[in-house]
C-alpha cells in the first residue's frame, strides 16, 4: 500500500497532525444557542423597558409615542385587519425576492463568463442602484397602475443588486488551481460550473441573499407608500395620516417581524444546503499544525 493510500484509508485520529472533535450533544447545542441569543434578547428587553418607561412617565405625548399596551391592544384587537395587509406585503416581498434571485444569478453568470457583458452591464447596475427607489416609484405607478406590479418591481430592483454582486464575487473567488485541475481532467465549461464554480459561490450568494431578502421587504413597503389600497405600507400611511400611532407602531413591528422571519429562513436554508462550509461546522476534523 502506498503512502497516499494509507493516508486516505486512515481514520482522522490516525493521521499525524489531525484531531477528531466529538459531535456536540443536545445540551451543548442548547448552550451554544442560548449563548448566541441572550445578547440580542437582552438588548430588545432594554429597548422595550425604555419604551415602557417613557410612555409611563408621559415624557412624550401619547399621540407621538404610544404605550406598549396600546400597541399590543391593536395587535390583538385588529388581528384580522393586520393579517390581511401583512399577507399582501409578504406576497409582494417573496415574489420580488424570487424574481431578483433568478434574474440576478443569471446576470451574474453571464457577466462572469463574458467580459464584454460585464463591462457593459456593471455601470448600468451601479447607476440603477444609486438612484433612490422612492424617487422613481411614482413612475412605476404611472406606467403599471395601482396594482401589485409596481410593488414587486421596486422589490426586485432593491433586492437585485446584492444578489448580482455576491454571485459575481463568489464565481470569481474560485481557486484557479481547481479550474486548472478540472480542465486537465477534461471537464467542459458546464461541468466545471456545476461541480466547481456554482458550489464554491454559494457562501457568497447566501450572504447576498440575506441582505436582499430584508431589502425586498423595504421595496414592497415603499411601493405601497406611493400608491396602494392594501399592504402594510398602506396601513402605516393611513395610520400616519390619522395620527393613529398605536396602529403605526403595530404596522412597523409586523413589517420588522416579516424581515426577521425571512432572514432566519434564509439562514436555515444556508445551514442545510452548505453544511460543508467552515462557518457551518459544529464538529469535524481540525488540523493541529
Amino acid at each position: 500500500m502506498t503512502v497516499s493510500q494509507s493516508v486516505i484509508n486512515a481514520t482522522p485520529e490516525k493521521v499525524a497532525g489531525v484531531a477528531q472533535r466529538n459531535k456536540p450533544g443536545t445540551g451543548e447545542r442548547i448552550t451554544r444557542a442560548l449563548d448566541r441569543s441572550w445578547r440580542p434578547v437582552a438588548l430588545l428587553l432594554v429597548c422595550f423597558g425604555a419604551w415602557w418607561a417613557i410612555a409611563a412617565a408621559e415624557l412624550v405625548e401619547p399621540y407621538l409615542v404610544p404605550s406598549p399596551g396600546a400597541t399590543l391592544d391593536v395587535l390583538t384587537g385588529k388581528t384580522d385587519y393586520l393579517w390581511q395587509h401583512t399577507w399582501v406585503t409578504t406576497y409582494e416581498t417573496l415574489l420580488g425576492f424570487l424574481i431578483a434571485v433568478v434574474v440576478g444569478v443569471a446576470a451574474a453568470v453571464i457577466m462572469v463568463y463574458s467580459t464584454t457583458v460585464e463591462k457593459t452591464l456593471y455601470p448600468i447596475l451601479l447607476f440603477a442602484q444609486v438612484v433612490p427607489k422612492i424617487a422613481i416609484a411614482p413612475l412605476f405607478v404611472v406606467w403599471l397602475g395601482f396594482g401589485i406590479a409596481p410593488k414587486i418591481l421596486i422589490a426586485v430592483l432593491i433586492a437585485f443588486f446584492p444578489v448580482v454582486i455576491s454571485m459575481v464575487t463568489g464565481l470569481k473567488a474560485v481557486d484557479p488551481e481547481m479550474l486548472q485541475l478540472s480542465s486537465t481532467m477534461g471537464a467542459n465549461s458546464w461541468q466545471t460550473f456545476v461541480k466547481i464554480r456554482f458550489p464554491a459561490s454559494l457562501p457568497h450568494l447566501f450572504s447576498g441573499l440575506k441582505v436582499a431578502v430584508t431589502l425586498a421587504v423595504t421595496g414592497a413597503v415603499v411601493g405601497e407608500f406611493v400608491g396602494a389600497n392594501e399592504g402594510l405600507g398602506y396601513v402605516i400611511l393611513q395610520a400616519n395620516g390619522n395620527l393613529d400611532t398605536p396602529m403605526l407602531f403595530a404596522g412597523l413591528l409586523v413589517m420588522s417581524l416579516i424581515g426577521v422571519i425571512l432572514f432566519v429562513l434564509v439562514e436555515i436554508a444556508e445551514k442545510f444546503l452548505l453544511p460543508w462550509h467552515a462557518s457551518r461546522r459544529d464538529s469535524g476534523v481540525t488540523t493541529a499544525y
